[in-house]
């Protein structure tokens, strides 16, 4: 039985008078609510014909009827049925849309929700049915694209409903035009609740939906394994936005007519992103270009990206000549230090904030810090700060971007251990956010999502960066990942070539000397490995290993010199050896015979003859 408890309705205070002006009364009263379940009796929807199908089950044209004393309604609705769903987990989703039912409501630009049903076993999700989408307009004009002002007007109205829906912790996860949706005066509507979410950690049919969290070609790569490759956060939403707008504007669809496969292999594996269409306002270009950072951490939130087409918009209008478009292939574009400008808006600096310098990303070294530690005492209209720093007297004037917060001794990016181990996931992580009262958000690999919790739940962890090397620890008989063996059950060492924002270590063996697997790459946990350095190394033969394990070609190398060291010591005995043996056969026929064959013979072992001038010529000291 499932539950269709009655949700709360919407209140409202107003001013109650009793005869006396100046003692009004305040009373609170509930509006009335003619939805007052998301639940859906089956028997209400008669299904019509269905109208689409995507990645998570088919779409139906609809209609509801709702009937009590006071009304009798007939709506024509549209009927999203999920794909078949264990019986044990449909009344984990039911759960899920009735806390996101409640939260969707008010929010503007989204699509209005009817609620939640179950027909012919199928979980259906029941919501305002619209004529259109914007991905059917653009199928109805030549080359499939949009006009700029076109874009840039749906883009804000998006961007302030997905934010919305962010503020309230909700995740979309299947942004694409097919599911903005369009009334008849031409506005769009988020058509997508975040079925995505609803389905997280819910085993689905098939092995390959259960790696997909969206439609592939909008994916971002930490959506398709988030449990390992993730989490996934409200970045997340900013990669299909930016594939979507792409979309809108060029009419191609990023990674068209590839196979699941392959889109999965250009966007995960190979790091590849969309093309760029060019003559797009700067603000846009910039933006767009940050929503396909390969790390989430350096894309821009939903505020960033409404921004951005807001002052796009005014542009548009006083110069049309940026409306010609074409291709353009992205090119990460950085700050000084080495960091996006997205990355760093999201740390919002105070004055009474303690702060340090930021250390370059990927940095295996202790820097020297120009600020070790200081506290924030004035905040300047161009960047800059004032920090007051022990030991000096006047405060400092330092830019925001070379700054990071630090609280309760955390700071965004340091590595963390949970205290209190479980199985579910790594106990290492990167820590992503903490808040002024503790409050922090983690990456774990085995968490689809970021784990929140307190910061007296965690300790500092030992950290990696790229380029070092590491091996797995001798007491780990299972790891986590694949890691490759060497003959007798003995480890490679790998290299550090990428850290994922959970911590998930992606490492290279250059030391395998393969053909088929040249380029492959493995996993590591963090808390199954351990750091395998140069200096640490005790003994010829750990030295060697350790440059075996840096380069493939070490091996023959040390074959080659060895070899080369055999043959010029034997060259060297044999010589030695010759010279010897030809004075003893000299003594002897200086005894034999005349004294002019004596000398003759004699000349000759002096020149040494002519296979030792060719030996003296390549192999002399």
């Amino acid at each position: 039985m499932y539950n269709n408890s009655n949700s709360a309705s919407d209140a409202f205070e107003f001013e109650l008078f009793e005869g006396d002006p100046e003692n009004l009364k305040t009373v609170v009263a509930t509006a009335p609510n003619r939805i007052s379940s998301p639940w859906i009796d089956s028997s209400a929807l008669k299904l019509k014909h269905r109208i689409g199908r995507g990645p998570f089950g088919d779409v139906w044209l609809a209609t509801h009827h709702r009937s009590t004393e006071d009304y009798d309604e007939h709506h024509e609705v549209a009927v999203k049925m999920l794909h078949p769903v264990k019986e044990d987990y449909m009344q984990a989703v039911v759960n899920r849309f009735q806390n996101l039912f409640s939260t969707y409501q008010g929010i503007q630009s989204v699509c209005r929700l009817h609620g939640i049903s179950i027909t012919n076993g199928k979980i259906c999700i029941v919501m305002k049915f619209y004529e259109g989408s914007v991905g059917d307009r653009m199928a109805r004009l030549k080359g499939g694209k949009l006009p700029l002002p076109d874009v840039l007007r749906y883009g804000i109205e998006l961007a302030q409903g997905i934010r919305e829906l962010h503020l309230k912790g909700i995740l979309v996860l299947n942004l694409k035009p097919c599911n903005f949706l369009l009334n008849e005066n031409d506005q769009v509507f988020l058509g997508d609740m975040g079925i995505p979410s609803l389905l997280l950690g819910i085993p689905l049919p098939t092995p390959d939906m259960a790696l997909r969290l969206g439609t592939p070609n909008y994916m971002a790569p930490e959506q398709w394994e988030p449990d390992v490759r993730g989490p996934i956060s409200f970045e997340t939403d900013s990669w299909g936005f930016g594939c979507s707008i792409v979309e809108m504007v060029s009419g191609v669809q990023p990674w068209c007519g590839r196979s699941v496969e392959e889109i999965f292999r250009s966007v995960v594996i190979k790091q590849e992103k969309p093309h760029l269409p060019i003559g797009l306002p700067p603000a846009l270009e910039n933006v767009l270009r940050g929503c396909f950072e390969y790390d989430f951490r350096k894309r821009p939130l939903m505020v960033n990206l409404l921004e951005a087409f807001k002052s796009s918009l005014n542009a548009v209008y006083d110069d049309v000549s940026w409306i010609g478009l074409g291709n353009k292939v992205l090119v990460d574009k950085v700050t000084g230090i080495g960091y996006t400008e997205w990355l760093l808006s999201k740390d919002q600096l105070q004055i009474g904030d303690t702060v340090r310098s930021r250390k370059p990303p990927n940095s295996c070294k202790v820097e020297n810090m120009n600020v070790p530690e200081g506290t924030i005492v004035g905040l300047e209209t161009d960047g800059f700060l004032l920090v007051r720093v022990h030991g000096i007297h006047d405060p400092l004037r330092i830019h925001s971007s070379t700054l990071e917060r630090v609280t309760l001794g955390l700071a965004a990016g340091d590595w963390v251990r949970v205290k209190k181990e479980n199985n579910k996931h790594s106990p290492v992580g990167i820590l992503h956010s903490i808040e002024r009262d503790g409050t922090v958000a983690v990456g774990f690999i085995g968490v689809e999502t970021l784990w929140k919790g307190h910061s007296s739940e965690l300790q500092m962890a030992e950290s990696y960066c790229v380029g070092q090397f590491v091996k797995l620890k001798e007491n780990i008989l299972s790891p986590r990942f694949e890691w490759p063996e060497k003959r007798g059950n003995e480890c490679f060492t790998g290299r550090i070539s990428q850290i994922l924002p959970n911590g998930c270590l992606v490492v290279k063996f250059p030391g395998r000397f393969v053909f088929k697997e040249a380029f492959k790459t493995y996993l590591a946990d963090p808390a199954e490995v351990e750091l395998v350095s140069f200096k640490t190394c005790t003994g010829v033969v750990k030295k060697y290993q350790h440059l075996e394990a840096f380069h493939w070609a070490v091996r023959p190398l040390i074959f080659s010199l060895g070899l080369f060291t055999a043959m010029r010591l034997g060259m060297f005995v044999g010589r030695k050896v010759g010279r010897s043996k030809r004075k003893t056969d000299q003594r002897k026929k200086d005894q034999t015979i005349p004294v002019e064959v004596g000398d003759r013979q004699n000349q000759d072992a002096q020149t040494g003859g002519k296979g030792w001038k060719v030996t003296n010529i390549l192999f002399r000291e």
